[in-house]
């Protein structure tokens, strides 16, 4: 990694509410995340000599919460704005090759957007899934499992087809749902190499409830699109980042050090860097 780590936007509205704790993971890795509310990009709402660039980051990441209140769907309100005020400046981005990333909210944003599983040519349309409501019909937050698929996901060069990461979960919305034959349409992703992530029990068993919090068809936990450079992923690596956050750290060799977490958001931060000028 270069001496300045890879300047990395979170974008925020109302609502968003883990942009704090994925920016302090990104900066543990030696990026240079920055929390941007999505109206800076906006002409519209911003002031031409206070108007910011999408072009400035080598990677935009939309992060956890309840954007807009989650009113109409979750993520669709956030998602409608994105549309409005940066839609192209975002196909473009994607097509330069950097990397976009949604989770949790973000995740939900991104197929509200259309960008997951998305289109060979990158570019926003009508959604082809859904984050749905959990089967269990209320909030899920613990400690959730998922088993790396592996695929085209280059960020995640450093991680092998089966690797079980600890990722906390927290979301009332996150069942996956995809447009036409469910079983055609997971056997078609998984050929395809955009399943990023599956949930997985902890002994590497099913993933039966709750270590399936949600019902996600084919148990996906996480996609990335055809390209690989967008990916959505529904558990919060940020929340097991350090070794602190781990649920079983009085048991396991103490607080200090990094955790699963670390591991895939240090290969989003190389993959940004690598896509430097």
């Amino acid at each position: 990694m270069p001496p300045e780590g890879p300047r990395i936007a979170i974008l925020s509205i109302a609502g968003t509410n883990c942009d704090a704790e994925l920016a302090t993971a990104l900066r543990a890795t030696g990026a240079r995340p920055e929390v941007v509310e999505l109206k800076s990009f906006d002409a519209r709402a911003t002031p031409s000599a206070e108007l910011r660039h999408l072009d400035e980051f080598r990677a935009l990441l939309f992060p956890g919460g309840f954007s807009g209140g989650d009113y109409v769907r979750a993520g669709a309100i956030f998602a409608a704005r994105v549309r409005a005020a940066v839609g192209e400046d975002l196909e473009r981005f994607i097509a330069s090759g950097r990397l976009v990333g949604g989770i949790c909210n973000g995740f939900q944003v991104l197929t509200e957007l259309g960008l997951l599983p998305g289109r060979p040519d990158g570019r926003l349309g009508p959604p082809e899934a859904a984050l749905m409501t959990n089967d269990s019909g209320h909030f899920e937050c613990r400690p959730t499992f998922v088993a790396f698929a592996g695929g085209r996901f280059p960020a995640a060069s450093g991680l092998a087809p089966g690797d079980r990461l600890l990722f906390p979960s927290a979301h009332g919305e996150g069942k996956l749902v995809l447009s036409g034959d469910p079983g055609t349409r997971v056997r078609e992703l998984t050929e395809a190499g955009q399943v990023l992530f599956r949930w997985t029990a902890p002994d590497g068993g099913p993933a039966t409830y709750p270590w399936n919090p949600n019902g996600s068809v084919g148990d996906i936990a996480g996609l990335c699109n055809p390209t690989g450079n967008v990916f959505g992923l529904m558990p919060h690596p940020e929340r097991s980042f350090f070794r602190a956050q781990s649920p079983d750290w009085t048991r396991g060799g103490g607080a200090d050090g990094t955790g699963d977490g670390a591991r895939f958001l240090s290969g989003l931060v190389r993959y940004a860097a690598g896509t430097a000028d």
